[in-house]
This record gives C-alpha cells, structure tokens and sequence, in this order.
C-alpha cells in the first residue's frame, strides 16, 4: 500500500534544515512537490542556491527518512527552475527564525527590479531589519556574511546584541 501524499508530507516536515535546525524542509519551502508515478515515490527538491553545501545532506536526509518509513521505490528530483526564494519560507519558518535569534527576510525586499539587485549589491539597501532578540530596528549590518553564506551578520544598536539576518534570495 502507497502512503498518502499528505502523510509523506507530514514525514518530510519532521526533517530538519542541516544548516538552520529549528526549520523542517518543508518550512524552508525547498520541498517543491511529492507525488507517486507507477509505484515510485518523487520527491521534487529545489535547493536555496545551486552551491548550496547542505545540498547533498538534504538529499541523503530525505532518502533515510523516507526509507525508514517504509518507502521502497523513492525518487529525488532536483528543479531548479524557477530558483527557490526566500518567499517560499511558511510563516511558520519565518516565526521559528525569529525565536532563534535570527532575523527572517523582511518582507517586500527581494525585488527582481534592477535597481533592487543593485542597491543589495552595492549594500544600500533601504529597508529596516528587526532585532529577533528585542525588536528594535535601531540595527546595523557588520557584514554582508555571516554563519552561512545566505546570511548577513547585523548588530542591534538597542541592546547592543550581534545577530544573523536570513537573507532575501
């Protein structure tokens, strides 16, 4: 007997991020779509960026969660277009973040306008990033990178606490 699409669903959001662990892979919205095709199980993954490290373990997560639910005839596709972005993070991931003490991508700010991509790059950006700590927006970015490559190291000038801001993709 296949198990329901909405069961292996609920198996893949008990996955956790390798890299950010408070999130599923479900939360991160990498997960794209799960459906069965003659017997086999596909599972359609799009990674956060096409170098991302965590990759390959994501991968190899799925498969060993999947297995050990009984799944036999399994298949990992990899899409990668359209490219994942930081708007397919649930509410839920974006809440999860925030009680970890990293700053989820402020809304509204991933532009695909040119002047967007070039204000990021050139690091003028003009929105404000909340403290997860405090809530204040008296912040500043240290550095473009930070514990991972798709975040910013911010410092709140509040409470004076260094925190990660999930970067908009």
């Amino acid at each position: 007997m296949q198990a329901s699409t909405s069961t292996v669903w609920q198996w893949l959001s008990e996955i956790p991020d390798p890299e950010i662990p408070v999130l599923s892979l479900t939360d991160l919205g990498v997960i794209r779509d799960v459906c069965w095709q003659e017997g086999t199980l596909v599972v359609t993954v799009t990674p956060t960026y096409s170098g991302c490290p965590a990759t390959a373990v994501i991968s190899l997560d799925i498969e060993t969660k999947l297995r050990s639910c009984g799944i036999d005839n399994l298949r990992l596709d990899q899409k990668l277009s359209p490219p994942w972005t930081t708007d397919w993070l649930s509410e839920a991931g974006r809440q999860k973040l925030k009680d970890y003490g990293i700053a989820p991508p402020v809304t509204g700010t991933r532009s695909t306008a040119a002047g967007g991509r070039i204000a990021r790059l050139a690091g003028k950006e003009t929105f404000s990033v909340a403290c997860p700590r405090c809530g204040a927006h008296d912040t500043e970015k240290i550095s473009q990178f930070g514990s991972t490559p798709c975040k910013a190291a911010y410092r709140c000038r509040a409470c004076l606490e260094p925190f990660d801001y999930f970067k908009c993709h």
